[in-house]
């Protein structure tokens, strides 16, 4: 089998979060810490204008700035200081999605810190930024934001802890960082509990956010690596980042092709995934003299022409990934689209 056909995408298989925006999956357990702490979550939520039902889909995006607002606004009205380390304890890294994946997948520590810096900003928010700085002894993972969100001292929290958890699941029990700093003003008496969950030495009101651990780390060899899972989700995660999906035409299509499968592409899940109203989504696509329905009948016309071509997929296979239940009904849609049946376009596809 050669290598361009061992593993191909049509395009990518989800909208991506745009420059102000993160994966809800950072607050996944949320309303569960929430709860045992005796407040109402979904008021927390929108509160901060996050829609409580947007939780049960991780992939979904939600404005950094509500986010932070959020956890801050957490730890005052629930008179906790560590609101953001209390929720990374009942997280796991896997809220990063499947960076995460990828990263377990990697050779060797090294490379899967290269996999989460490259990717996080792609898969998971574009605001996102890390980078790895390597001496002759020590090794540090640095993280930040690309723009202004304010008092995010929360969220610093529950990333140290979720990186610590990230680092700690690749380099097993070799894994000891030498200490933690971040860019908070943290009170005198919480650093003893800091230090105590993360498992090392703490410094609050550092200049940057940063893990430090021993630089040999970066060749351990990872148990859980995976050669085949590697090259799979680095290769859709490659060519993601590669097509860099920005405008809002863009990010429909890529929503219409993701959600066909799932038989509920509609302009209202559209709209609820990229954050908008459906009013503004429309009005956005009109000023382009586009609508949602236009985009759902190209990207149907320009998929079933691509699957008819791969004799893999039934007639059956290729109806039910454009969203249609019966192939009948596709059977019309696609002679109506071409002036062909869809058996004549395959067979008229592969004599050419």
């Amino acid at each position: 089998m050669s290598e361009s056909n061992f593993f191909s995408l049509d395009g990518p298989l989800e909208v991506m979060p745009t420059e102000r925006q993160m994966r809800v999956a950072n607050l996944g357990a949320f309303p569960l810490l929430a709860r045992s702490m005796g407040a109402d979550p979904r008021r927390l939520l929108e509160r901060h204008d996050i829609d409580p039902f947007s939780l049960r889909d991780p992939d979904h995006y939600i404005d950094c700035q509500s986010y932070v607002d959020l956890l801050e606004d957490c730890s005052t009205l629930l008179n906790d200081p560590l609101f953001g380390l209390r929720l990374a304890q009942v997280q796991e890294p896997d809220v990063y999605g499947c960076v995460t994946a990828l990263c377990r997948a990697s050779a060797t520590v090294r490379e899967a810190i290269d996999c989460l810096i490259k990717f996080i900003p792609v898969a998971h928010s574009p605001a996102a930024m890390q980078e790895l700085v390597v001496s002759d002894e020590i090794a540090m993972l640095r993280w930040g934001v690309r723009t202004d969100l304010g008092n995010n001292k929360q969220a610093n929290y529950q990333a140290a802890l979720l990186n610590l958890k990230l680092l700690r699941q690749l380099g097993g029990r070799d894994f000891q960082p030498h200490y933690v700093k971040l860019a908070v003003d943290t009170r005198h008496r919480d650093i003893d509990e800091l230090e105590k969950q993360l498992g090392c030495r703490f410094h609050s009101r550092s200049s940057e956010n940063v893990i430090a651990f021993p630089a040999p780390i970066l060749d351990l060899r990872i148990t859980s690596a995976n050669r085949l899972l590697f090259r799979l989700l680095g290769g859709y995660l490659g060519r993601v980042k590669d097509a860099a999906r920005i405008t809002l035409t863009d990010r429909v299509q890529d929503f219409i092709r993701s959600s066909l499968p799932e038989g509920n592409c509609t302009i209202e899940r559209c709209a609820a995934k990229m954050d908008i109203s459906v009013r503004t989504l429309q009005a956005k696509l009109s000023e382009s003299q586009l609508s949602f329905s236009d985009l759902l009948e190209e990207q149907r016309i320009a998929l079933a022409q691509s699957y008819l071509k791969q004799h893999h997929f039934t007639l059956d296979d290729v109806a039910a990934n454009l969203g249609y239940s019966e192939q009948s009904s596709f059977g019309r849609a696609f002679k109506r689209w071409t002036g062909m049946t869809p058996r004549h376009f395959r067979q008229k596809a592969a004599t050419q």
